[in-house]
């Protein structure tokens, strides 16, 4: 149990190019009044008996929100051939159903709709392409992880959680984050409304409350 009974945001654990852009959000999020757990800025709970992996992982199961950041640059993964770190972030805060929002980078749309529109849709689509000395994708599995983040997968009726918003530049990501979370309140009772079956965040709501 938390002593400051503030709402977790988590932040996805994208790091390599966007180092400012982080840094900012971080500032923006603190100052809204939210507690950020971060891997860049070292706010991520660390367990000594826990891999890099575990303790991200873990992170996403206690949070009581998740912003994710999807960018041109996949990630590291759990192991050699093994889905990023912030991929298996991702796929773990759908799983639970968390309160989400998400960014993603003007190049991994535009690579997305070039590729459908050559033939090579959805995942199994892209299978046979590789990537070599690109700067603009690193991997195309960040494609996948947007279509994952949109549930592309499942029919418009029932695609619930599936706003990605489009960035471009730092401006753009900063704004997004100031629009959806400087109502601290707002989202809190959005969050309590929508997720109240969410035990932990149930319980932050009704800590915060109690001691204010």
């Amino acid at each position: 149990m938390r002593d400051n009974k503030k709402l977790t945001v988590m932040v996805s654990s994208t790091v390599y190019g966007i180092e400012e852009l982080l840094d900012r959000i971080y500032t923006l999020l603190t100052a809204f009044g939210y507690d950020v757990w971060m891997s860049h800025k070292g706010t991520v709970p660390v367990y000594s008996n826990r891999s890099a992996f575990e303790n991200c992982i873990a992170a996403v199961d206690d949070c009581d929100l998740f912003l994710g950041l999807i960018t041109p640059h996949y990630g590291s993964g759990k192991d050699g051939g093994g889905l990023s770190i912030t991929h298996q972030e991702l796929k773990r805060a759908i799983a639970l159903n968390k309160p989400r929002w998400l960014l993603v980078h003007d190049h991994v749309v535009f690579a997305r709709s070039l590729l459908s529109h050559l033939g090579y849709e959805r995942e199994a689509g892209r299978g046979n392409l590789s990537l070599k000395e690109n700067r603009i994708l690193d991997d195309l599995r960040v494609i996948d992880m947007y279509e994952e983040a949109v549930l592309s997968e499942k029919p418009l009726r029932d695609r619930q959680g599936n706003w990605v918003q489009k960035f471009r530049s730092d401006d753009d990501a900063a704004l997004f984050a100031t629009a959806q979370f400087s109502r601290y309140q707002e989202v809190e009772a959005f969050v309590q409304e929508n997720f109240r079956d969410s035990a932990h965040v149930s319980r932050t709501i009704q800590e915060r409350r109690d001691n204010s």
